[in-house]
């Protein structure tokens, strides 16, 4: 009896130390909006301000990648990328376009994501929606969790837009191995 019981304890606890592990947690920041952290890896976050950027040191993140284009309103690249740098923060700026998105630099945000030299790795668009979408395709394509625990995710760290829902789940039909 013992023997089937530690059996089925373990991968319980597992499974709750998973689902723990996967909680996200929102929290206000100063310089940034829709700020929201999952494990000690990921930070997604909407419109960061230059002033942002040290508060991100702070915090303990490796790397920022900004999917900002650089023609959005408030969307001030160089000056977060000079902010970046004086903080020594690795900086990477990948122009993801809600209206037109583009598979080539999902596949360079998986590449610096997935990266260990910019993890821990602070994620941030305009509003969250942009950062979680591509969250959810790492999730699902680097850590093999399904559609729906993914969009969970997504959702909590700010994924509000279905046609970027979809054409996230199209970008992992089209990618699976």
């Amino acid at each position: 009896m013992r023997p089937r019981f530690i059996s089925l304890l373990v991968p319980a606890l597992g499974l709750v130390a998973t689902l723990a592990a996967a909680q996200v947690t929102k929290e206000t920041v100063p310089g940034i909006t829709n700020f929201s952290h999952v494990e000690t890896t990921i930070a997604c976050a909407g419109a960061t301000t230059p002033a942002g950027v040290a508060e991100v040191k702070r915090l303990g993140y490796a790397s920022i990648i900004n999917l900002r284009q650089a023609s959005e309103a408030g969307a001030d690249v160089e000056a977060e990328a000079a902010a970046a740098k004086a903080a020594n923060i690795t900086y990477i700026h990948l122009p993801f376009n809600t209206a037109a998105p583009d598979p080539a630099v999902v596949d360079q945000f998986l590449t610096a994501v997935t990266a260990k030299a910019n993890q821990p790795a602070f994620v941030h668009c305009a509003s969250a929606n942009r950062a979680a979408a591509l969250w959810m395709v790492k999730r699902m394509l680097a850590d093999g969790w399904d559609a729906d625990r993914a969009g969970k995710e997504a959702a909590d760290l700010g994924l509000t837009n279905a046609a970027l829902k979809n054409f996230a789940l199209e970008y992992v039909a089209a990618h699976k191995k």
